[in-house]
């Protein structure tokens, strides 16, 4: 089976569809540019779910990221789908330490998609933001203040337990 004809069933569950394509990568039948390739063809829901599907993938296997997924990913960040928006920045959460000196340009749509009105894509990048804040570069000192302003306006609990995790660990 390949990822057309994967998307195309509909008797496969969406979970069960980002699983397998997840699964697939970290095997290495499917390369991760070939994946990023194809999702650019799909429709959001289905972008979403490729994207997912790294996600789930970088989260057991960080090093399968190179500077194109960490690029495409940075990209994705302003797309308009709230889906896109929280699993990119998941994926990046998952990936930061590998270019502790590369995301800036990150960090910048990171801090924008901060205060979207969609919870789970400003808690996702509250993680993100953690994960980078944590790695403890030269970023830290424009980083800092943000997370320290966005912690004191956020109202969700858990996007704000994000940041001050984050802040306390950097404390250390």
């Amino acid at each position: 089976m390949n990822l057309t004809t994967l998307f195309k069933d509909k008797a496969i569950k969406a979970k069960s569809k980002m699983a397998q394509v997840g699964d697939w990568v970290l095997s290495g039948a499917l390369p991760v540019h070939e994946l990023l390739a194809f999702s650019e063809t799909q429709n959001a829901s289905d972008k979403a779910a490729c994207i997912e599907a790294l996600e789930y993938a970088t989260r057991k296997k960080p090093g399968i990221a190179d500077q194109g997924l960490l690029d495409f990913m940075t990209a994705t960040l302003q797309e308009d789908e709230p889906r896109i928006k929280w699993e990119s920045a998941r994926v990046i959460g998952n990936i930061a330490k590998l270019f502790p000196t590369g995301l800036s340009r990150a960090i910048d749509r990171l801090l924008v998609n901060a205060t979207h009105s969609g919870t789970v894509v400003r808690w996702s990048s509250a993680f993100a933001l953690a994960e980078i804040l944590k790695l403890k570069t030269a970023d830290n000192e424009k980083l800092i203040s943000a997370i320290e302003a966005l912690s004191l306006k956020e109202a969700d609990g858990g996007v704000q337990k994000k940041y001050q995790d984050a802040l306390k660990k950097i404390e250390k």
